[in-house]
């Protein structure tokens, strides 16, 4: 796997170089000159979205079981540090966090339903805003932007029954028929990690079933962090000369969302965030250079905040959850209860 997003990470940033060498290397250079400390203030506004996912996915934890916020709020960054500068297909982030969970006491099934739940409505929102920010697109572009944006509608609409499809396969206890096969290969060792699989399926099944948490999660929640990522983009916009509405800068990030979940075996979105903000940037009237310039906001952004964050998971997997004396007991006793 570490090779295969190693490789990904080569192609994509081939591809952003080809990208910036194509259109004006000096322009772009000029423009984020300009922005100077303006880069570093669209940056520290990533803590706005940051602080509704920690909240929302921490109430997928059950309350007997659920971390504080804090811990959340440090684990969202560790998971974005990883997925956004390591090469791990965007899932690295997802394995670091389950492992630091389990430190704070939390189950393995508990844990892993939250992540997977999590993923599920984060692509499902995902899916939801970009549909509405191309309804923009649409009404407000050219005829040739406008099928360009049609022809990319049709395919987020495909997305849909995939998505319904994956949300009622788990009726049918897909963990627990493919744990008891890898783990009769394995000799026994996914059990012994994470407990019966059976485990897990339930755990889903129960975050489903509350339907008034599904709702907040996907209309409140998710909506405040994706306000505050277009919120983001639009300080960079303005910082970079751009007098673009804060309407587009949500369309924008909308859409770039989704383009980065889909293309999640490339580390980072390199090349695709580029691409896309030129693609995007291009149906809403923004010059290419400009475009470039925000995706080198965003790795600006990176740099920032998941350069320290990698450090501190370093950190973190020496010394989390050591303030409370009874976590490797209560993590010892979760695991051998899923197990049951």
């Amino acid at each position: 796997m570490n090779y295969l997003g190693s490789l990904a990470a080569m192609l994509g940033l081939m591809i952003a170089g080809w990208l910036i060498w194509r259109d004006d290397p000096v322009a772009i250079l000029h423009l984020l000159e300009s922005a100077g400390v303006g880069l570093v203030l669209a940056a520290l506004v990533h803590v706005l979205p940051m602080v509704p996912n920690a909240w929302d996915w921490r109430l997928l934890i059950r309350d007997a079981e659920r971390p504080s916020f804090a811990t959340m709020l440090k684990l969202v960054w560790i998971r974005e540090s990883i997925n956004g500068l390591l090469p791990v297909a965007r899932i690295g982030g997802e394995i670091v966090s389950f492992r630091l969970l389990l430190r704070v006491g939390v189950r393995p099934s508990t844990t892993v339903a939250s992540l997977v739940v999590d993923m599920q409505l984060t692509l499902i929102s995902q899916v939801v805003f970009a549909l509405i920010a191309l309804g923009y697109v649409l009404g407000q572009t050219s005829s040739d932007s406008a099928r360009l944006a049609g022809q990319f509608a049709w395919g987020l609409a495909a997305l849909m029954p995939v998505l319904l499809l994956f949300t009622l396969v788990q009726h049918a206890r897909p963990f627990q028929r493919a744990a008891r096969t890898v783990n009769r290969i394995t000799s026994g060792k996914v059990y012994s990690l994470v407990g019966k699989s059976a485990h897990i399926d339930q755990s889903i099944k129960l975050i489903w079933r509350q339907t008034g948490l599904v709702l907040r999660y996907l209309f409140i929640w998710q909506t405040l962090q994706c306000l505050g990522l277009a919120l983001e983009i639009w300080v960079a916009l303005r910082v970079l000369g751009t007098n673009a509405s804060f309407l587009t800068a949500f369309v924008l990030e909308a859409m770039i969302q989704l383009l980065s979940s889909v293309a999640f075996v490339i580390p980072g979105s390199i090349g695709v965030q580029e691409g896309g903000f030129l693609l995007i940037g291009s149906m809403l009237g923004i010059d290419a250079s400009t475009c470039l310039a925000l995706a080198g906001a965003r790795r600006v952004r990176d740099l920032l905040f998941f350069v320290p964050g990698v450090i501190y998971w370093q950190a973190a997997e020496r010394s989390f959850g050591l303030r409370r004396p009874t976590v490797a007991t209560t993590a010892r006793k979760a695991a051998d209860a899923d197990a049951k």
